[in-house]
């Protein structure tokens, strides 16, 4: 896997980021990244049944989700997930089974638990991307599918500049700035079982990318495996 960079995050910078996200995280989400985050639950209701959201936040995805599907959240910060449930109490989702302070790294479900692993503007947040994605392979059954709405950084050019220049505060912020699709891609090519299925451009401003990884073997009823598709 790629050597993590002095510029990568710890535990302990995001916990705190999110925790400052906390008050204002839905007043400057729930606009800004409303496409990506449609897009990412109708991939997964593709699949169906056993779904595990991975950074849910305050929950603003959950009710979005169709009640024929099972959800399972997880989140590093505490702040967010008291918000996260409060919206599921409140809004009666009792397609929700349960809501867990995890660390993405090192998530305490059993092998082949989800249909379906959902990450939306996480990976570039944690501090092992790599061995982050390892665990949602584990937790995720044969057939299933990884899907990701992440930051991807330009490889050229004034946007890779300014990047670059911008990364010592947005580490303070809790995410990267500069982070290349090569590093989705080359971990995809060296996990056994696993293969990228698609990768589409999301807005805003193309920043931000639709990343299908599946994994191999038996698939589930209604799910066909698909070709590549990637639309930079």
């Amino acid at each position: 896997m790629s050597t993590l960079s002095d510029a990568d995050l710890d535990k302990q910078t995001v916990t705190k980021a999110y925790a400052r996200w906390a008050p204002v995280y839905d007043l400057v989400f729930v606009a800004v990244f409303e496409r990506g985050r449609h897009a990412a639950i109708a991939a997964a209701e593709r699949l169906g049944g056993r779904i595990l959201e991975v950074g849910v936040g305050t929950g603003i995805s959950l009710p979005n989700y169709s009640k024929n599907c099972r959800l399972c959240g997880v989140d590093i910060s505490a702040p967010m997930l008291r918000k996260a449930q409060e919206r599921v109490t409140e809004l009666g989702l009792s397609h929700v089974e349960g809501l867990w302070v995890m660390d993405a790294e090192h998530l305490s479900f059993p092998d082949d638990s989800f249909d379906a692993v959902v990450a939306q503007y996480v990976i570039t947040t944690v501090p092992n991307p790599e061995a982050t994605l390892d665990e949602f392979a584990r937790v995720l059954k044969p057939g299933g599918e990884i899907v990701l709405v992440s930051r991807v950084g330009a490889e050229a050019g004034l946007r890779r500049s300014l990047e670059h220049w911008f990364q010592p505060a947005a580490r303070k912020l809790g995410w990267r700035t500069e982070f290349s699709f090569e590093r989705y891609s080359q971990w995809a090519n060296q996990t056994p079982g696993m293969h990228l299925i698609e990768r589409r451009s999301m807005p805003p401003f193309g920043h931000f990318s639709l990343i299908r990884f599946g994994k191999e073997g038996a698939t589930g009823a209604g799910y066909e495996s698909e070709p590549v598709r990637v639309a930079s």
